[in-house]
């Protein structure tokens, strides 16, 4: 059945975004999750952000910590599945469940098995050519679940 929307899947009220940074650094695709964590809080969702290393959870964390001198992003790093996170947010180094986020984003080189159960979900990929591929795999892998995700490039503007 085709959408009327593409990017949304209107049977389950769920969005789906591919963000494509200008910027080719690390630090501006964390900065851009910074920004995405903090609208989807003000908008109430419980927010989870996978990635593949303590490394790169550590700076997530030292950015979260500090991205707004007007607002506390309450959040956590959640190491491995059986660590359960009560905070509103947490930094991901293990596979997310979908009833446990409303908002997922994903920055790392595995796209989650229930991609297609998140009520939302953000790919965020910096222009760099590696992380570009994967994020381009990512994209053909939702496509084969039937999901369109709306594209953000920024690139283009």
């Amino acid at each position: 059945m085709p959408e009327s929307n593409p990017g949304v899947r209107n049977e389950r009220n769920q969005s789906y975004w591919f963000h494509i940074l200008t910027q080719n650094t690390p630090a501006a695709r964390n900065l851009h999750t910074a920004k995405l964590v903090f609208k989807a809080r003000q908008q109430g969702d419980r927010v989870g952000i996978v990635c593949d290393t303590m490394q790169h959870a550590r700076e997530l964390d030292d950015l979260l910590w500090n991205f707004s001198p007007d607002a506390f992003i309450p959040h956590s790093i959640v190491p491995d599945s059986a660590t359960t996170c009560t905070d509103p947010v947490g930094i991901l180094l293990c596979p997310p469940v979908a009833e446990d986020w409303d908002t997922v984003i994903i920055l790392s080189d595995t796209l989650p098995a229930e991609a297609d159960r998140f009520k939302r979900l953000a790919l965020v990929a910096h222009n760099d050519e590696a992380v570009l591929g994967q994020a381009r795999s990512h994209f053909k892998q939702l496509r084969a679940l039937g999901i369109e995700p709306r594209v953000h490039d920024q690139r283009k503007r």
